[in-house]
């Protein structure tokens, strides 16, 4: 009885290891094609697909909003889509709240999207909520402004993500010598992270080498 509890259990477990990840994948898709498709609703009546094709066409709204962004790329590239966005840039400065909401979304959108940007630059091994715990974090710059002159030493500024959702987090300021640099890229470490541990990084071995390391490497810009 006990062999054959334990082959259900295995079997049971290996099926939700297969329709686990494949119905959230598929959830994740269906809410974000139903979000972008509420785009459709900005349109006139007479452009929506029930009105011309009878039916409504799941998709439409993700398509559309694509062709969105690439004809307002295009359209911002030249001089005078430029002069438009710095009008309507400083149209929004002058709207208080609403200026301090924009900016601040703006210089994040700015850094993530950037052309050759590198939001996370490195991932990290850090001590975190305290000293003998340990977490994976991401390096994402030195501080700036009126900070420098409060922080004694060299600091870097790295992004602390929870688990399994790492766009949720902390950001900290800590000394350079306490971090250490793993010997993986930031996709690898992201993974990790949302599997809770899981799915370790690095088949060949690299991760198991860097955690190992007693010194901390020096973080290079």
């Amino acid at each position: 009885m006990t062999s054959k509890t334990s082959h259900i259990r295995r079997y049971f477990i290996t099926g939700l290891l297969i329709w686990v990840p494949l119905v959230i994948t598929m959830w994740v898709l269906n809410l974000l094609v139903g979000t972008l498709d509420q785009i459709l609703q900005l349109l006139p009546p007479e452009f929506r697909t029930e009105n011309w094709l009878g039916v409504h066409v799941p998709g439409f709204g993700v398509a559309m909003t694509v062709l969105v962004v690439f004809v307002t790329g295009v359209l911002a590239a030249n001089i005078i889509g430029q002069r438009l966005v710095t009008f309507w840039e400083g149209l929004l400065a002058r709207i208080p709240v609403v200026n301090s909401i924009y900016n601040g979304v703006k210089q994040v959108s700015d850094t993530l999207f950037a052309p050759g940007g590198q939001a996370f630059r490195k991932a990290l091994l850090v001590q975190w909520p305290r000293e003998g715990m340990w977490t994976i974090a991401f390096l994402t710059g030195v501080p700036g402004g009126d900070v420098v002159s409060h922080l004694k030493g060299d600091y870097v500024s790295i992004y602390v993500p929870t688990t399994p959702n790492p766009t949720g987090g902390y950001f900290v300021m800590v000394p350079r010598a306490d971090v250490v640099e793993l010997d993986m890229t930031v996709d690898e470490a992201l993974k990790y992270i949302i599997s809770m541990g899981v799915v370790a990084p690095g088949a060949n071995g690299r991760m198991g080498r860097a955690a190992r390391a007693v010194a901390p490497k020096a973080v290079n810009q």
